[in-house]
């Protein structure tokens, strides 16, 4: 199936390791153009080098705080210098900390704030003018699977993702006359280096595959080529949806 990506331009959030950078692979593979941007310089560059051999197209990799205003404002200026517009923006952060509503204080809530949605809606604001004028765009974030079913010890990420979902879904309807598609994918227990610091920390995230019908983690891949899909137009009928990959973990049934 061509999925209709080749030459367009993506750029991907947090991609210099974990899900952002297998993301990008799979955007490569299919032809995209890459961004790739992450705060260490040297696995950004190992990602560049993963990302170019995948694919034939150009990746540019820029290095950047996406909880820092100023680091994102460079990012965007930068990406916009290169390619003028880009097609697809895929939203996406670290995941932070673990922790009980008492071990975490105003600090920790405000950092988390700034992490998972003040980054999101600052790369949107930047990007956003080229898509609404060529018109096309996908913007699509990776959130968690805890928006939906939360999980326990993960109180911060339960709660400020799902403002994230929230903001997805009313752009949904803003964008729709755009010819732009606004989606959330939500990742279960994946097989990264996130997965393996909850379980080093607390060792219960383990058994967490005894709830999974699939019986297993998810791989990386898995997951990236559904959000390759949504990026595509195979999917330009599809929009305001959280899609999980999961394995079947969350129980509900809406």
């Amino acid at each position: 199936m061509d999925l209709g990506l080749k030459n367009k331009v993506a750029f991907v959030a947090a991609s210099s390791d974990g899900l952002g950078k297998s993301v990008a692979i799979e955007l490569a593979r299919e032809g995209a153009i890459v961004i790739i941007c992450g705060r260490d310089k040297e696995k950004l560059e190992h990602a560049k080098q993963e990302v170019q051999k995948a694919g034939s197209g150009k990746v540019l990799a820029l290095a950047g705080d996406l909880s820092n205003q100023e680091d994102v404002a460079n990012l965007i200026d930068t990406s916009l210098k290169e390619f003028q517009a880009i097609d697809i923006l895929i939203t996406n952060t670290g995941g932070p900390p673990t922790g009980k509503f008492e071990e975490l204080d105003e600090h920790a809530w405000d950092a988390a704030y700034q992490q998972l949605l003040v980054s999101t809606t600052r790369l949107i604001r930047g990007f956003l003018p080229g898509m609404k004028t060529r018109p096309w765009g996908r913007i699509i974030s990776i959130t968690s699977q805890a928006v939906k079913q939360p999980v326990n010890n993960l109180i911060l990420s339960n709660s400020v993702r799902a403002s994230v979902v929230g903001l997805m879904k009313t752009l949904a309807s803003e964008l729709g006359e755009y010819n732009i598609t606004v989606n959330n994918v939500m990742p279960g227990f994946t097989n990264t280096s996130r997965l393996k610091n909850l379980i080093a920390n607390n060792p219960s995230f383990s058994s967490a595959v005894k709830e999974i019908p699939l019986g297993r983690f998810g791989e990386p891949n898995e997951f990236a080529a559904a959000v390759t899909f949504l990026a595509s137009e195979r999917a330009s009928y599809i929009t305001g949806v959280s899609l999980a990959v999961d394995g079947g973990w969350i129980k509900n049934i809406i």
